[in-house]
């Protein structure tokens, strides 16, 4: 194998602070073609992405579960082989690697057939996970609601079915329960060995319940109403970290793959007083199995009713234009085009760059049209956090009717309620003693505005 060059700032071959969970050999297959870019699984061009920065993403997504990986490499490979998806020389070499290392278990970052994942088990004598199961595996852990770890025991059984050649007992037999690193499947032998059919229809229709409680959470907020802004982005772009500092909260923030996996909304307040809520969202990651989208679909409605949609971008990592197509694509599938209007570009991790670096990033944003210039953050300094604050606020209330209202200084009950219901632009005292406001108003609340303010007594009119 080719064996990755080291890096000081962003190895993570290290093994991580606690228990680790096995011994495991990461290896990232690409595939290359005479006069065409390099091809990542299932031949999907790379599209800029190095084969380096997938083999440090497979070994990180193995890192988020705390295996310790003794050995990583490239393996390259001029086709698909269809019994083992890699030549028979790299198998035999890397049979002598797991060996060596007494590695129970080989990642391997492709999709690998029920087939091939077989016969490398047999040829390795060690466990095989591919990307979708190492995922899927990540999820599981992560997950703490349950509408998560429903989510993901479906997503599970549902690639599972594809590996079953016999009866639900062989699930046992093979691998176990929601991950590859347990013993039997303590969930199914708990549910006394229903069949793999019944288990997905029971928790289809548990989930159905969960998504009805959701959608009359979200019915509710719609009546207070405050508009609803969604961060996304690639896993490990800053998100979470970008909203403990938006928000005051204390939400899992890490540098690992896949930190945040259940949604968290959190309600703040704008400059100018107009409230919101925050969302934070699973992160995603190229090649996210279909499965997974589908069954996270109801949480990520909250993306798909947002009324913005911040894009964050890692902008220090290699990667960051490769990253940025891989989200579109999965925003794609959930309805949400590039030139959808409420999307807003948010380029994090500023912090890291260089002067030259920030400079060329800073000239770049500002020849993009207005409207859809992005802004450069750093969540964990805060800088730019509050013309972040500036812009959503701007971009929320564009088209918001604004109203000058003059108030007696003692009507402070008149006062409090603008401050409650309206943005307050600015508060001044006139010459004749009047207090004098410029407020901006959600077309909801026009009528109360009018009926309090300007056709009320003339002590408190305009």
């Amino acid at each position: 194998m080719e064996q990755r060059e080291k890096n000081k700032t962003t190895d993570r071959l290290t093994p991580p602070t606690g228990a680790s969970s096995g011994r495991a050999v990461v290896i990232a297959p690409i595939v290359r073609r005479r006069g065409a870019p390099a091809l990542a699984a299932e031949g999907r061009a790379v599209e800029g992405r190095s084969p380096q920065a997938r083999l440090e993403e497979a070994v990180g997504l193995a890192a988020a579960i705390d295996l310790e990986v003794v050995d990583s490499g490239i393996v390259t490979l001029s086709e698909v082989r269809p019994a083992t998806y890699i030549g028979k020389g790299k198998v035999d070499e890397i049979a002598g690697l797991v060996k060596t290392h007494e590695a129970g278990l080989v990642v391997v970052d492709a999709a690998l057939s029920p087939v091939q994942q077989r016969n490398l088990e047999k040829a390795w004598g060690a466990k095989v996970v591919d990307r979708t199961g190492l995922i899927l595996e990540i999820f599981g852990r992560r997950a703490r609601t349950r509408e998560g770890t429903l989510q993901v025991e479906h997503a599970h059984l549902t690639y599972q079915k594809s590996r079953l050649v016999r009866s639900w007992t062989h699930l046992e037999r093979q691998r176990g329960g929601h991950g590859f690193l347990g013993g039997p499947g303590e969930t199914q032998i708990e549910a006394d060995r229903r069949g793999i059919e019944e288990r997905i229809a029971r928790i289809e229709a548990d989930l159905e319940k969960v998504k009805r409680t959701r959608t009359l959470h979200r019915d509710s907020r719609k009546r207070v109403p405050y508009p609803v802004v969604a961060l996304v982005g690639y896993t490990n772009a800053g998100k979470s970290t970008l909203f403990n500092r938006m928000t005051r909260a204390s939400v899992l923030s890490a540098d690992m793959l896949f930190a945040t996996l259940d949604p968290t909304l959190r309600s703040i307040a704008l400059p100018h007083g107009a409230r919101i809520i925050l969302s934070d969202t699973v992160g995603f990651i190229s090649d996210l199995p279909t499965m997974l989208v589908a069954a996270f679909r109801a949480t990520l409605e909250e993306v798909i009713e947002a009324d913005l949609i911040l894009h964050v971008r890692d902008v220090s990592h290699i990667d960051s234009a490769a990253q940025s197509q891989d989200v579109e694509k999965v925003l794609g599938d959930l309805g949400i085009e590039a030139n959808d209007k409420r999307l807003v570009e948010v380029w994090n991790k500023i912090d890291l760059l260089d002067e030259a670096e920030r400079t060329r990033l800073t000239n770049i944003a500002a020849r993009q049209p207005a409207g859809s210039a992005p802004m450069l953050v750093s969540a964990v300094t805060g800088e730019g956090t509050d013309a972040l604050l500036g812009l959503i606020e701007d971009r929320l209330s564009a088209g918001r009717p604004v109203m000058d209202l003059t108030l007696d200084p003692s009507d402070g009950a008149g006062v409090s309620w603008l401050h409650r219901h309206t943005e307050v632009l600015t508060k001044v005292m006139d010459e004749d003693g009047h207090l004098a406001m410029t407020v901006r108003v959600d077309p909801a609340k026009m009528d109360q505005v009018r009926k309090k303010f300007i056709d009320a007594p003339a002590s408190r009119a305009s």
